[in-house]
């Protein structure tokens, strides 16, 4: 294999973990591949939810050219439970930004590039072997790397467990941009029976238009709703307020939605983002744990690549960091979760307490960030 194939990291995955990671170690002066089988700019399901914890790090990430990304979001310094025919609401602070994923995704991959980083895109891997160097096939070539970090996503060809698809419970994700006349300035829940949605601002390209563009992403069960349009028909509020929406975009979907223990390295690989484990939705942190993995995954593997430490050494701090600063957002959210799409008969006592108690709801929403 020629010098052109070898590299110090292979990044897989162009998504925000991907992109922070290749961000970092290319701004550290290291060689760094950057694959992403899909083509940007693109609609992704997301709550493009982006929490305060996280816009620190991205603007660090952000090419100075991107700068207006941040500046220009929309802020959203509050949230709204719906729950059956009760309305709980609290605030967000420091307040939350909502970024469309067709924005911020190209942000970042253009500052990765900006930052050195060789960037292909439709570019498909097949394989990863190796315990360092590491042997990349794709469907542009072979690879070499001393590391490998996978953010290719929760489902992708790389990133199988077994068992999963042995699952009983199937959900699935669908999201689409609708315009609305003056949405609120917060992210609005709607739990039902085997799902919830959730609702917020956003503005595609900085175009702050006077018409408003709302952002709907949704997870159900697939035996309760397949398409947006039923989902909507789940809760009575969400149902009419719908009903003055205008689509703005083709709707996108992602199945199956599988829940399990995050797994931050596989066979010597780092895993990041979505790839080392799915966080609950509707906590919102799902950009911000990727941005947070992938930076974190390559930041500890700096000292390897100067020759400070063994990759061993560089995997074992990255488990070690994402167990203390990350895994207790999955293990909170997946409480929250359970208890939010309850029964009915359930989730009354619960909403009860929550609307005497809104410390209690405040409490929610710091434990899972």
């Amino acid at each position: 294999m020629s010098s052109a194939g070898k590299y110090d990291l292979i990044v897989i995955g162009g998504g925000p973990a991907g992109a922070a990671a290749a961000i970092v170690a290319g701004g550290n002066g290291r060689r760094v591949l950057l694959l992403e089988r899909g083509k940007f700019p693109r609609h992704k399901v997301c709550g493009e939810f982006v929490s305060a914890e996280s816009l620190g790090l991205l603007k660090t990430l952000l090419d100075s050219q991107q700068s207006g990304l941040l500046r220009d979001a929309v802020q959203i310094p509050g949230a709204r439970l719906f729950l059956d025919d009760r309305t709980l609401s609290t605030v967000v602070d420091p307040p939350a930004a909502s970024i469309a994923r067709l924005d911020l995704d190209l942000a970042l991959w253009d500052s990765a590039e900006r930052a050195g980083v060789d960037a292909w895109q439709q570019v498909t891997v097949q394989s990863i072997s190796g315990s360092g160097p590491f042997r990349v096939v794709t469907s542009a070539g072979e690879f070499e790397s001393r590391a490998v970090i996978n953010a290719s996503g929760r489902w992708s060809n790389l990133n199988a467990r077994a068992g999963e698809t042995e699952q009983i419970e199937k959900w699935i994700g669908l999201k689409a941009h609708f315009a609305e006349p003056f949405p609120n300035s917060s992210v609005d829940l709607y739990f039902f029976d085997g799902g919830y949605c959730g609702v917020q601002p956003v503005e595609v390209n900085g175009a702050h238009s006077g018409n408003g563009r709302v952002n709907a992403c949704a997870m159900v069960r697939a035996d309760v709703a397949s398409t947006l349009p039923e989902v909507f028909t789940r809760h009575d509020a969400l149902r009419e307020r719908s009903l003055r929406w205008r689509p703005l975009s083709d709707p996108v979907s992602t199945s199956p939605l599988i829940f399990h223990k995050p797994q931050p390295e596989r066979d010597g690989v780092l895993m990041a983002g979505d790839a080392a484990g799915f966080v609950d939705p509707f906590v919102g942190d799902g950009i911000s744990l990727a941005v947070r993995s992938g930076s974190l995954a390559a930041g500890c593997l700096i000292p390897f690549f100067a020759g400070e430490s063994a990759l061993q050494h560089a995997v074992q701090r990255y488990c070690e960091a994402y167990e203390q600063r990350l895994a207790l957002v999955f293990r909170a959210s997946s409480i929250l979760r359970r208890m939010l799409v309850l029964p009915k008969v359930v989730r009354i006592p619960l909403l009860f307490l929550l609307t005497k108690a809104p410390s209690i709801a405040r409490y929610m929403v710091r434990k899972t960030r």
